[in-house]
């Protein structure tokens, strides 16, 4: 197999540190006020760690992790002094090692040619943008895209779809709004195959607030993809929002459950961003953590880094 995830970054390793630390600023901040707040001029005791897990909560690492990473902090270290980089240290640690198993990077796999990636989530996630960022690492490393304007509810969408098809050199398959999505797909499939192309990306509808009618739509698309190609779609990308909080749960749970998720992407890190949130998603879903982005640009995806995102979280200086 070939992996899609070199790292083929025009990006400077210091570079890109600071504008992942800088999308996470929201969060290290106010972990960091907080952990200082506690911390300075006073012994751990248990209103200290029960203080620190709310802070952890309110980060938005969810409970059980906020629970755990509290009780790492107290261990053996109840009526002595700690510092804030002590407790950082532990928080880094912890994240780390809560997201090292879901660091994994997308795998295209040359036997299945195209390989067909259906991108889901919902509107406004950025996952028109990271379909086109993605079509772009992927054509940097040499490999043929097509591209399927399957968000056919919008029409932006499908401009959208268009203009990355431009910039990346990627053909693209796009009809009219209101057009039916699974035939396009269909559609798709067949095209990408008759030119050789090794990736078809598709683009799917958001439309979170009907979930019955967004259940059906990727259904269907599946199973008409499935008459051309019984093992499609070989992954099935959610695209998630890290301005939004805990809604970011909800939505893991309603596509993993409608389309069979098989690897997340985490857009928006970019200084307003909950980042918290992938911890919490991570500990209870466990499904792979592929990309994140940290901008518009079209190298701000880059493959997930568990040890770096760890530190960004807990505002531990590279």
């Amino acid at each position: 197999m070939t992996e899609s995830t070199e790292d083929t970054e025009n990006t400077a390793p210091g570079q890109w540190w600071r504008r992942l630390s800088t999308g996470l600023k929201r969060t290290s901040a106010s972990l960091g006020g907080a952990i200082a707040d506690l911390v300075t001029k006073r012994k751990l005791d248990h209103a200290v760690v029960e203080e620190l897990e709310e802070a952890l909560i309110r980060a938005d690492l969810g409970m059980e992790t906020a629970i755990a990473i509290a009780g790492k902090v107290g261990e053996g270290r109840y009526d002595k002094q700690v510092t804030p980089e002590e407790v950082k240290a532990i928080l880094a640690a912890e994240v780390e090692t809560i997201l090292a198993p879901v660091a994994k990077p997308l795998v295209i796999d040359p036997a299945k040619k195209p390989f067909v990636v259906l991108v889901v989530g919902v509107n406004g996630s950025g996952k028109t943008t990271t379909i086109g960022k993605l079509a772009a690492r992927l054509t940097a490393e040499g490999r043929k895209v097509v591209l399927a304007a399957g968000d056919t509810f919008r029409a932006a969408a499908i401009e959208q779809i268009k203009i990355w098809g431009a910039r990346t050199r990627s053909p693209v398959i796009a009809g009219t709004q209101g057009g039916d999505a699974a035939s396009l797909a269909y559609e798709a499939l067949e095209t990408a195959r008759s030119q050789d192309a090794d990736v078809l990306i598709v683009d799917t509808a958001g439309r979170l607030q009907n979930k019955s009618t967004l259940m059906g739509e990727l259904e269907k698309i599946v199973r008409v993809m499935r008459k051309v190609d019984a093992t499609a779609p070989h992954a099935v990308l959610l695209v998630l929002d890290a301005t939004v909080g805990q809604n970011a749960m909800s939505q893991v749970e309603v596509f993993a459950r409608t389309a069979g998720v098989t690897g997340l992407v985490m857009t928006k890190l970019d200084g307003t961003a909950r980042g918290g949130i992938l911890v919490a998603v991570a500990a209870k879903y466990r499904l792979p953590v592929h990309f994140i982005g940290v901008g518009e640009g079209v190298d701000d995806l880059s493959p997930f880094a568990a040890k770096d995102f760890a530190k960004a979280v807990a505002g531990i200086e590279e």
